[in-house]
């Protein structure tokens, strides 16, 4: 059987820069937590338990806590939890992916400038969630599907800016602007494609992959929004695409009697998991 891994498979630049830094900082002493979990693959949240690192949920968890360090994970957060973080008397690390940051600061000057926000997002995600924070809830809306689009309207005309979740699909963004646009509830409108490139690469490379493959294997957590849009990529061009988050959740079964099958992985997905499932597939089949 003939097996490839995505080139782009597994960590991208945010999500290692900030599973590392939790690490360095489980090597020293005191409490340490993380806001949230760092990232969406649970394997690795377990792992930083075992070394000490606790999960806070919500601010409200604060004042029960031991003081000590925490971490912002790496979808950001909004900036009113933000500045409760660092009043708290805790130490604030802030591991945001700065690819995430740098639409904070976009929504955030354009939104004191009047502008009307638009997030193309999932508006439960928390770095939808996070970005809602840097701008006026009052003047922000955001769109996920085509429906939400068509739905979209603004009582009187004024600049908007349109920004993006950094792991949307690219498609589904573009097709979601054509439809703001031709609305025309707005004087001008500044559309920022902020979906990073180590998103876009991956999802490409995954689409081409699909199409050359018998099966498709899509390793990553279950609450990843970039593993699920990969899912659903691949199995537009290959139906027998399965999404796993780790080996134990492989049935092999599935994969009898196929010649070519094709791995990739999400932004959160550890090395050592799409190796596992490799080398796995390698050698059983």
């Amino acid at each position: 059987m003939k097996v490839t891994v995505a080139k782009s498979a597994g960590f991208c630049f945010g999500v290692k820069r900030a599973v590392d830094l939790v690490y360095r900082q489980t090597k020293t002493e005191g409490p340490l937590y993380t806001f949230g979990p760092i990232i969406h693959n649970e394997e690795v949240v377990k792992d930083l338990e075992k070394k000490g690192v606790q999960v806070i949920a919500s601010l409200d968890q604060l004042p029960e806590l031991e003081k000590g360090r925490v971490i912002i994970r790496s979808h950001g957060v909004a900036r009113s939890v933000q500045d409760q973080l660092e009043a708290s008397g805790f130490e604030v690390l802030d591991a945001t992916c700065p690819f995430v940051k740098k639409i904070h600061r976009i929504v955030a000057e354009h939104s004191a400038a009047g502008d009307h926000i638009i997030i193309i997002g999932n508006p439960t995600h928390p770095e939808v969630e996070g970005i809602c924070g840097w701008c006026d809830p009052d003047h922000t809306t955001v769109i996920e599907n085509e429906q939400d689009a068509r739905d979209f309207s603004l009582a009187e005309k004024k600049n908007i800016c349109v920004v993006s979740q950094t792991t949307y699909n690219n498609n589904k963004f573009k097709n979601l602007v054509e439809i703001i646009k031709n609305k025309g509830y707005y004087i001008n409108i500044c559309i920022l494609n902020t979906i990073c490139n180590a998103t876009d690469e991956r999802q490409t490379e995954a689409r081409s992959l699909a199409k050359e493959s018998e099966a498709m294997i899509v390793i990553g957590g279950s609450h990843s929004s970039n593993t699920q849009k990969l899912f659903e990529i691949c199995k537009d061009e290959c139906k027998n695409t399965y999404y796993i988050q780790t080996l134990e959740d492989l049935d092999l079964t599935q994969l009898r009697g196929l010649d070519d099958v094709g791995i990739t992985a999400g932004a959160s997905t550890p090395n050592n998991i799409i190796e596992e499932v490799q080398k796995y597939v390698r050698n059983e089949l």
